[in-house]
């Protein structure tokens, strides 16, 4: 419930990966034991991208992506309580790319973000499956653009014995590799960040000052989400700050999304200020 000025946000690039198994799904009491089953191996296949602490184990997936002390101090201070953040979201553990939830976003992120294979439930019946899919999306950084994220993926999935294809396998092409995927680049944005102390950024803060007096202000480095700054800072070459006006638990994304009534009128009030004072 503070005022909050937002310097950055990572990128996201969809990806899709497909496990081919036999040309149709075989009965398993026959085939069971002799067909390989491309659900177990893509299972395989996404264990070897990140270890038991989270931390992805792609070669070069983070390099580049250093933080200062300087960067460590002003991520401490958007005042996060890593406790109360565990519990609420209902986790004993997080993962270890970082100690703290804002400095874990300062790094890209492998998120699975659905998968499928055959049925489940009512709708299951005993076979191997023809094939299994794993979705993606790839959080990126201004030092981890998306080709080279994409790249460093296909180069690991070759590495770990698979042959990929660009469509799916013809028959000659099954007869002559034992593994084979497809990966499958989507749409993207790429991630961008403005340095607090620039015009923009001091301007702002300037603005923001009356309310942060009572309240105080919370500055984000770079938070985890993406948005289409990326396009706007491309076309018009100019840097950007984003002033978030929702409450923390707004829930995105889920079927509860929603705004504090309270937020909204303070978030006017934010914006005439902002534009009351001089650049």
């Amino acid at each position: 419930d503070k005022p909050t000025l937002i310097f950055g946000n990572r990128g996201a690039l969809r990806v899709t990966l497909t496990v081919f198994g036999p040309k149709a799904p075989l009965h398993s009491g026959h085939y069971g034991n002799h067909v390989p089953n491309p659900a177990m191996r893509l299972a395989r296949l996404l264990a070897t991208m990140k270890d038991d602490q989270g931390r992805v184990t792609i070669d070069g997936y983070y390099d580049g992506v250093t933080l200062s002390e300087e960067d460590k101090k002003v991520l401490a201070e958007t005042g996060d309580d890593e406790v109360q953040i565990r519990r609420r979201v209902g986790i004993a553990q997080s993962e270890q790319v970082a100690p703290t939830l804002q400095q874990s976003l300062q790094f890209p992120s492998l998120n699975i973000r659905g998968l499928a294979s055959a049925a489940v439930g009512d709708k299951a019946t005993n076979i191997i499956p023809d094939q299994a899919v794993a979705e993606f999306d790839l959080r990126t950084t201004p030092e981890a653009p998306p080709d080279r994220l994409f790249e460093l993926m296909r180069r690991h999935i070759i590495q770990m014995g698979y042959h990929l294809v660009n469509a799916p396998p013809s028959d000659e092409e099954r007869m002559q590799h034992d593994k084979m995927a497809w990966l499958e680049k989507g749409k993207g944005g790429k991630a961008v960040r403005t340095p607090m102390d620039s015009p923009v950024g001091l301007w702002t803060q300037s603005a923001l000052k009356s309310q942060a007096e009572s309240k105080g202000m919370v500055l984000v480095r770079m938070m985890g989400a993406s948005v289409p700054t990326d396009a706007l800072v491309d076309a018009l070459g100019v840097p950007f700050v984003i002033m978030p006006l929702v409450n923390g638990d707004n829930n995105q994304h889920s079927h509860d999304e929603n705004m504090r009534l309270g937020h909204y009128f303070d978030g006017v009030r934010t914006l005439f200020g902002l534009l009351r004072t001089a650049y």
